[in-house]
């Protein structure tokens, strides 16, 4: 045998050991995988296509129309929240990586701090500052001022998802920005670039990782969110999360509560390959 077929041999020895070795290393999450997403996703689907009694049918999906004012509203209030979101957090986690390591890592923490608080304490917090005899409507009262009807409002559930999702937008943000290399705007500068058309050209496009993750990590709980809108809401604001849950804990309607959470889990993942897609393209520099 010929010392370059040997040397054939041993490479493919180590391509096949190094697989081995992948393999073996993903195998936990390949099961964590399977047990927890894929299974309860067939799960789904299987009472989507089916009756009561287990019988195949398409028959769910003809009261698709009846939700159809629900799932756009839920659309509707989910962009809002994720581009005031996206408003506020981008120019907080550009102004993050402008101080100093110390700063930095203090308003790290202060970003991620409610994120180690339960989503219930959270919006039971924000009921506390809204609410008829609230933080804010005692305050105008003192003041002389007339108290405002703010929960129970589609704002106040707008406010809700902001509040509680804030810092899922900021963390890729500052992540993404954090890693820019600032050479990149002293040459842009050096050409002639002013601040605007250096933001533009050479930070935005950039930074587009980092808002497609960002608006990923807000949009999808926001849409699905049904916990949020039923303190914050009331009967005012009826989004798709709270029929689904409504409809699931019912076991005559769980095949439509089903039905529901397929078409939107669909709904999300064309959504989402869309974005993805947008960010490949717009993940360079603007010349």
């Amino acid at each position: 045998m010929t010392d370059a077929k040997i040397k054939g041999v041993r490479e493919r020895k180590s391509r096949t050991r190094k697989k081995g070795v992948s393999l073996l290393l993903n195998f936990p999450y390949l099961i964590w995988l399977c047990l927890f997403v894929i299974i309860p996703m067939f799960i789904v689907a299987a009472y989507a296509f089916t009756t009561g009694d287990g019988t195949f049918t398409l028959e769910n999906f003809k009261h698709l129309s009846v939700y159809k004012q629900n799932i756009i509203d839920s659309f509707i209030y989910a962009l809002i929240a994720t581009a005031v979101t996206l408003v506020l957090a981008y120019p907080f986690a550009y102004f993050m990586t402008k101080r100093s390591e110390a700063t930095q890592r203090v308003m790290m923490m202060l970003v991620m701090l409610p994120m180690w608080m339960n989503l219930l304490i959270l919006t039971y917090s924000i009921m506390n500052i809204i609410e008829a005899n609230g933080i804010i409507n005692n305050l105008l009262a003192s003041l002389g001022l007339g108290k405002l009807q703010m929960i129970n409002t589609p704002g106040a559930v707008i406010f809700g998802m902001v509040y509680n999702y804030f810092p899922y937008m900021v963390l890729p943000l500052y992540s993404v920005l954090s890693k820019i290399d600032p050479s990149l705007l002293e040459a842009a500068a050096d050409l002639g670039s002013g601040a605007p058309s250096r933001f533009r050209r050479v930070i935005l496009p950039l930074s587009m990782p980092g808002i497609v993750s960002g608006v990923t990590m807000v949009f999808v709980p926001s849409v699905s969110t049904f916990y949020i809108s039923q303190k914050l809401g009331g009967t005012s604001v009826n989004m798709i999360g709270d029929i689904i849950e409504s409809l699931v804990n019912r076991v005559s309607t769980r095949n439509l509560g089903a039905m529901l959470s397929l078409v939107l889990m669909v709904v999300i993942l064309v959504c989402i390959m869309i974005m993805n897609r947008f960010s490949d393209e717009k993940g360079g520099i603007m010349l």
